[in-house]
């Protein structure tokens, strides 16, 4: 491993693979300082003058390396300034989507993940899958537009939905948004850039949220809950996803279907009829009368609870993570927390840490966000091809 990049295993004699690795690993020295001088390069790479000199001069024609003006500091001594430079962030674009039953929202970042600007809009939970994906684009053009950003300038396009989604970006089965099972989703959105776009479980990407920059900085093995009347997880496995053979792992919602007795309607029904309409709006009510002593609404939030802690048990035992994080509408109500760690406590055999989001509604987007940031940088630091190839 070479300045964090992890290198392998390579024979000599070829002077293109060569030059592949040493522009992976000076890109990757960038990367990680602010404005490095040749001489710091080299004394983090390795690498001898010219070859730092030749790699520079490679990466600023392709746009990815500029020169700094020289320090102040350097300015004062004796000589010549140094040389310093700085990886170009500003040389391309990342888009983070999240695709939900009431919200389509956008963030957009440079190529280090600096977010640059969001944009959100709300959208019918009945509105149709066209409907869907026309807001999609609208929430796209409007964050571009504001953001001054012209649309080929990304690189890639993470995107985050409800469902069990294929490695193509297929969805699979959803039951969360109309007609959202079987739509080739990834598909449909490339149509509108000319970048890779990645799809993925929404659970799926707020763990990888959490990761990167939330509750689970520094956690390799943690789950996120998306807490909502059908809950979902997402896995971090020795700080990788774990989406399971066909990506639908962390479906906990669909424990319900096992009897209909657990469904949601019934858990939270004050009447004993199942409650209709099933909305975030009639939970919320449902929660509220709660708070104020409802006996009937009482137990309708105890027996939601009592779902939700054993869904997540099941995970728990499963995985043994260190923290699970909870998010989605569901941990914004009160009394959700306390109950998940005391029942955890109970039903795990090593009872996790539990902690909220700390991204909150953001969460999903910023997940998404991450998973193109990922993409370019395999692109960025590969060996087996040019750094630089986009699709």
């Amino acid at each position: 491993m070479l300045g964090g990049l992890t290198l392998g295993r390579f024979t000599g004699g070829d002077p293109s693979l060569l030059r592949r690795i040493n522009s992976a690993v000076v890109l990757h020295a960038l990367r990680d300082a602010e404005t490095p001088s040749l001489t710091e390069l080299m004394r983090v790479t390795g690498l001898s003058r010219p070859t730092v000199e030749g790699v520079i001069e490679g990466l600023a024609e392709s746009g990815l390396v500029v020169e700094v003006p020289p320090d102040p500091a350097d300015a004062r001594k004796q000589g010549r300034p140094a040389r310093r430079f700085r990886f170009h962030a500003e040389a391309g674009h990342l888009l983070g989507i999240e695709v939900g039953a009431h919200q389509v929202r956008a963030v957009l970042s440079d190529l280090s993940g600096t977010p640059l600007g969001s944009h959100r809009h709300d959208v019918d939970e009945s509105a149709s899958a066209e409907e869907r994906l026309e807001r999609v684009r609208g929430t796209v053009a409007e964050l571009l537009r504001r953001s001054s950003v012209a649309r080929g300038t990304l690189w890639a396009v993470g995107v985050g939905t409800p469902g069990i989604v294929e490695a193509d970006g297929v969805v699979r089965l959803c039951t969360a948004l109309p007609g959202w099972t079987g739509l080739p989703l990834g598909e449909r959105l490339q149509r509108s850039f000319r970048c890779p776009v990645l799809v993925e479980n929404d659970a799926n990407v707020a763990v990888v949220a959490e990761h990167w920059q939330g509750a689970a900085v520094g956690t390799d093995d943690a789950v996120f809950v998306l807490a909502g009347l059908s809950p979902g997880a997402g896995s971090l496995i020795g700080g990788r996803l774990h989406r399971g053979f066909g990506g639908a792992a962390g479906e906990i919602g669909a424990l319900h279907l096992l009897g209909r007795e657990v469904t949601p309607e019934h858990l939270l029904s004050t009447t004993g009829t199942p409650l209709h309409p099933l909305d975030e709006g009639a939970v919320a009510r449902v929660f509220a009368l709660a708070k104020e002593g409802d006996p009937q609404a009482l137990e309708a939030v105890n027996r939601f609870l009592r779902r939700l802690v054993h869904d997540v048990a099941a995970l728990v035992l499963a995985i043994d993570p260190e923290l699970v994080v909870v998010g989605g509408w569901a941990a914004g109500l009160d009394g959700v927390l306390e109950p998940l760690r005391e029942q955890l406590a109970l039903y795990c055999l090593r009872p996790p840490e539990v902690a909220l989001s700390a991204l909150g509604e953001g969460v999903i987007a910023t997940g998404a966000l991450r998973l193109a940031l990922d993409h370019v940088e395999e692109q960025l630091f590969a060996v087996e091809q040019a750094p630089l190839a986009r699709r």
